[in-house]
């Protein structure tokens, strides 16, 4: 198993964090106003911005296992659907005919060669081209051309389906947005892993608060005191700039092991979890022998989904290997539940008046960086 330059400077950075008694530091605090949890007019801002002009991770490429299968989303407030072609490509359209705007599915997941609008007939084939209408005389001299569906920025990459929520004009030079994490997404070779749990959760609580779980460790042993505080080194992370991304490499107490191997004999998976923060909305949360993606969907103010789909690197054929999964599945989701409490909690509090901004330790680095991209891209100085 090889190591990165990255990955060797994550573990020498930890060695001598545990030998001082230190972890990494911003040089100042950051402080961030309340509003941005409570205020409809950001969230519009959000929304328009965040969740419509970047690429935001919508599956798995098992999930689309040969021509004419397909999946929707509706999710983001956009009804795609999302298909692979003839030839094999990872197609993404509005799910709605362009005669009357009616959908042309409602199907979670299927295959079809084509898709026929239940409404009036109108089909169209995998490249969202118009095919066929009844009785099309009484249309005219209509341009077919001009009327297939609208198609959305659609990219397949690291066995991960992404795709950008608007059509639009402005071009998305998808490998070079993605390109500072390039290195970490294609070393865990996703497109061998299969699919072994989906499942989708609506949390009242401001999507920026369920992000935030996963941007700083200082609250693992509070939040999860019983369950993932002793797995992990205490507030003692390493924190990699991969803006608008970020990664976020948590030890655990194993790592203290490598000091005594030499740097060549090193390898970093097995003594870490990677939380690697995708913007806007996901997270590739990579454990030592299986992986998360989760995204986090505002729907209201107060409201949101948080999303997650769990992977392994083969199909359990055992019993005992099925019950080894499900026990991690288990695991995650009280973990995650602590979060959700703590977090629908701080929402009750957020209109009472009592915080008018918040404090983003100095230690709560991915907190700071996160939120500076937010910033970034809402005020244009970011963009896909």
């Amino acid at each position: 198993m090889t190591i990165s330059t990255e990955e060797s400077d994550i573990i020498k950075s930890i060695l001598q964090h545990c030998d001082d008694g230190t972890t990494d530091m911003q040089p100042e605090l950051m402080r961030n106003p309340v509003t941005t949890y409570t205020d409809p007019e950001v969230l519009a801002r959000e929304v328009e911005t965040l969740f419509r002009k970047f690429p935001i991770i919508m599956g798995h490429s098992e999930q689309l296992p040969e021509p004419a299968s397909y999946f929707t989303n509706d999710e983001l407030g956009v009804p795609i659907l999302v298909t692979r072609n003839n030839d094999g490509v990872v197609k993404a359209f509005m799910n709605v005919c362009r005669h009357r705007g009616a959908r042309l599915t409602d199907s979670e997941c299927g295959k079809s060669k084509t898709f026929s609008c239940p409404y009036h007939k109108w089909t169209y084939d995998l490249n969202g081209n118009l095919r066929g209408l009844p009785q099309a005389a009484g249309f005219g001299d209509i341009d077919k051309k001009a009327l297939g569906l609208v198609e959305l920025p659609a990219f397949e990459r690291f066995g991960l389906i992404w795709v950008r929520p608007s059509a639009g004009d402005e071009p998305l030079d998808f490998d070079a947005w993605i390109a500072p994490m390039e290195e970490q997404l294609t070393s865990l070779g996703l497109d061998n892993h299969t699919v072994f749990r989906t499942w989708s959760l609506d949390r009242e609580m401001n999507w920026h608060l369920a992000l935030e779980g996963f941007q700083e460790s200082y609250h693992f042993c509070g939040a999860h005191e019983n369950t993932a505080c002793s797995a992990y080194l205490d507030n003692q992370s390493v924190w990699t700039n991969k803006y608008p991304h970020v990664r976020h490499s948590v030890p655990l107490p194993k790592v203290v092991e490598l000091k005594d191997k030499a740097p060549q004999d090193w390898v970093h998976r097995p003594y870490f979890m990677t939380q690697n923060y995708i913007f806007p909305c996901n997270y590739v949360q990579v454990m030592t022998d299986h992986v998360y993606i989760h995204t986090i969907i505002p729907t209201g103010v107060d409201t949101c989904i948080f999303k997650c789909m769990m992977l392994i690197p083969e199909s359990p054929e055992t019993e005992k290997a099925e019950r080894y999964w499900e026990k991690n599945y288990d695991v995650i989701r009280t973990v995650f539940n602590e979060d959700f409490v703590i977090g629908e909690n701080i929402q009750k509090g957020l209109n009472t008046g009592a915080n008018t901004e918040f404090l983003f330790g100095r230690y709560e680095i991915g907190l700071h960086l996160g939120t500076k991209a937010i910033q970034d891209a809402l005020a244009g100085r970011l963009t896909a």
